[in-house]
């Protein structure tokens, strides 16, 4: 299997690249959290929800520009009294960005898009269920590889966000 510490690089370079961010998270399109960093981790913050919540939001406005033949998703923005969620597709996942209000906007689309190069393949690998290498008398658990996202799932995101 992948080395989990390959997405924990990643996302810390994030992290530390704009000082108004203060988590990051991957999630695949379901809204598994794959990985995420916080810069403060005593505020206690139910990281998989909000994974999922921004999953469901993505892969929803994302079918809304569908269903309207406007073109591809590039980022959600939620903006909020104290600070501000962005959410972009990384190859089969989801990044989500959590910040303060004043973070440099340009600056988190910049960071995501230098993310999403470097995620993507990685995410793939991941998935895909790829050893990266032979570790002899225990089974490979290669997990199922879904080419996009099936109706139910997205259904099911939008119940669970309808919660909220």
């Amino acid at each position: 299997m992948i080395d989990p510490r390959r997405f924990d690089t990643v996302l810390s370079k994030i992290i530390k690249s704009e000082p108004g961010i203060k988590k990051v998270i991957l999630v695949d399109r379901t809204g598994l959290t794959i990985a995420h960093v916080s810069k403060f981790s005593y505020v206690s913050v139910d990281v998989d929800g909000i994974g999922a919540i921004a999953s469901a939001v993505f892969m929803a406005s994302a079918e809304q520009g569908s269903n309207l033949t406007i073109g591809g998703l590039d980022i959600v923005t939620s903006e909020f009294d104290t600070g501000k969620i962005f959410a972009s597709a990384c190859g089969r996942g989801i990044l989500t960005i959590i910040s303060d209000a004043d973070v440099n906007i340009g600056m988190i689309r910049l960071l995501m898009r230098k993310a999403n190069e470097e995620l993507s393949s990685i995410l793939d690998e991941f998935l895909a269920g790829r050893p990266t290498r032979k570790i002899t008398g225990t089974p490979s658990a290669v997990p199922e590889v879904r080419t996009s996202l099936e109706k139910d799932e997205l259904e099911a995101a939008l119940r669970e966000l309808e919660k909220f």
